[in-house]
């Protein structure tokens, strides 16, 4: 009962906060082998520090902040890239208050279904400890943290990554999208 009054707090605390009224643009970046630099659509300009690539492996800058948002609503790579994805909590305040981590998962999974199990799973950085649904993870971050993660993009398709911590998911969310 204590998380759900903290969570619905947050919550409220963040609608209020984001109802300013100014049309934000979806951020987004992809990555294009053939160049080697990041190709940002046209409507959604990425910073320079978004993505970079070393030696074959796309270099990518996640930042969760104490609003409860990521920079980057979409992030496209190439199917079998070498994926760094380093995870920035931009905020101040700690992982039990507003914690955040990138979780990708598999094809499919529902997000809300998904995210209901997670909340139960506080002593394994709110990932359910061995679940299929999830194809790789960061830790739990609190202000100022960070984490660095690399992995091989799986096949192509359309996946959903999100914030776990409990009731982030409906606003820390996003779409990895494999070519």
């Amino acid at each position: 009962m204590k998380y759900l009054k903290l969570t619905v707090l947050m919550l409220s605390s963040a609608f209020l906060m984001n109802c300013g009224g100014k049309d934000e643009k979806k951020k987004s970046f992809s990555y294009d082998t053939e160049t080697e630099a990041p190709a940002a659509k046209s409507e959604t300009p990425v910073a320079a520090d978004t993505a970079t690539a070393t030696d074959g492996v796309v270099e990518v800058m996640l930042h969760g902040d104490d609003k409860m948002t990521f920079n980057l609503k979409e992030i496209k790579v190439k199917k079998g890239q070498k994926v760094k994805l380093t995870l920035m909590h931009t905020g101040k305040m700690p992982k039990n208050v507003m914690g955040h981590n990138f979780v990708l998962l598999n094809k499919g999974v529902e997000l809300a279904t998904f995210a209901s199990k997670a909340a139960s799973a506080g002593d394994h950085d709110y990932v359910p400890e061995g679940s299929e649904d999830v194809i790789v993870y960061t830790k739990l971050l609190g202000g100022g943290e960070s984490d660095v993660i690399e992995f091989d993009a799986p096949e192509a398709g359309t996946y959903d990554f999100l914030c776990s911590f409990p009731g982030h998911y409906a606003l820390m969310k996003g779409k990895f999208i494999v070519e």
